[in-house]
């Protein structure tokens, strides 16, 4: 499998974006709308010209602002999944996936991706996730040797899209071509991708794995983005090797990791329990509040007590009779505490 490497610089209103990234087998990156994901594919695929950089695949050269060369989007050998996939609503299914196609067999491709019997359907009589596979056939219907995605999920419902998410990370597994996924869904990037960059502003905040990213993130910004809680303070060192977290609303928050001055502490709904008093255990933070909102998601609840989200199982949440204004009492260790200057 060839690598795709691109370094490039683009302008935009608000900020520019800058990027150094290698991509072999399948890269999600994910970050807020506006963040600049999008223009990175672009720029990738020949749509939007960098100021500065270099962009190849393998020994082939698409861009290079020092010896101007800039490759046409037709030259470059690039699968390109729109967000809202961009079918002509004027042709039927089987003309989109040929318009563009480099002789690869049409109709086996729309079997392969289960929409044969739609061959002679219009783009407005199918599903999102029908237009979905459309989309990505008729991008494979181009031979290309790198696949860009642009928020593949987002225009499908809940349901449709578990099934879909599951559907495609085993086609990007199967197809093996370098991929790059971007997505404002930590969940999608997590299940799509081994390796997942974190993208704000235009900068490459931090690029792991999705454990690494939950375990290390490197600022508040990924933790948010990996869908933990957020407590700002000051911190201080305390004892028994411990680091106190003094939140703006007066309470202390512990910690094991080490920072000293303004900070965030980073802690997942996951880690957090509840219950009607503060257990007599070796969790160290205790936060009282009253019950803000209650999420049911499945088998699995969601409960805001105070500034914290914890998630706790469909069953605790009966027996503790949780419900919006009753006071609970938050509790998780400071080994569970990552800490972060800001």
């Amino acid at each position: 499998m060839d690598t795709l490497a691109a370094e490039l610089r683009v302008p935009l209103r608000a900020f520019d974006v800058e990027l150094t990234i290698s991509v072999g087998g399948t890269v999600a990156l994910v970050g807020p709308s506006g963040a600049g994901k999008s223009t990175i594919l672009r720029a990738i695929a020949g749509l939007v010209r960098p100021t500065a950089g270099r962009i190849a695949l393998g020994g082939d050269v698409w861009f290079d602002a020092a010896t101007r060369v800039s490759l046409p989007p037709e030259r470059r050998a690039v699968g390109h999944v729109f967000q809202h996939y961009a079918l002509f609503p004027h042709l039927t299914v089987r003309q989109n996936v040929a318009f563009g196609a480099k002789g690869a067999p049409v109709d086996e491709l729309l079997e392969r991706f289960g929409v044969g019997t739609l061959a002679d359907a219009r783009p407005t009589a199918l599903s999102g996730g029908e237009q979905q596979r459309v989309a990505l056939a008729r991008a494979i219907a181009r031979r290309p040797r790198v696949l860009l995605l642009d928020e593949p999920l987002s225009a499908l419902d809940a349901h449709t899209r578990a099934t879909v998410r599951s559907e495609l990370r085993e086609l990007l597994r199967t197809l093996g071509l370098p991929a790059l996924v971007v997505t404002h869904d930590f969940e999608d990037a997590s299940a799509l991708a081994d390796t997942v960059g974190v993208v704000i502003d235009g900068r490459l905040r931090q690029l792991a794995t999705p454990a690494e990213l939950v375990s290390s993130p490197a600022d508040a910004f990924v933790g948010a983005l990996t869908g933990a809680n957020l407590l700002h303070g000051t911190a201080s060192r305390s004892g028994d090797r411990l680091t106190a977290l003094r939140l703006r609303t007066g309470e202390l928050v512990y910690s094991t990791d080490e920072v000293v001055g303004p900070a965030a502490a980073i802690v997942y709904p996951w880690d957090v329990t509840v219950s009607h008093a503060a257990p007599d255990d070796s969790a160290q933070n205790h936060l009282a509040a009253d019950v803000a909102s209650v999420t049911r998601l499945g088998n699995r609840v969601r409960v805001a007590v105070g500034p914290l989200t914890a998630e706790v199982t469909a069953e605790s949440a009966e027996r503790l009779g949780i419900e919006e204004g009753r006071p609970l009492v938050a509790t998780w260790k400071a080994t569970a505490t990552r800490l972060v200057p800001l």
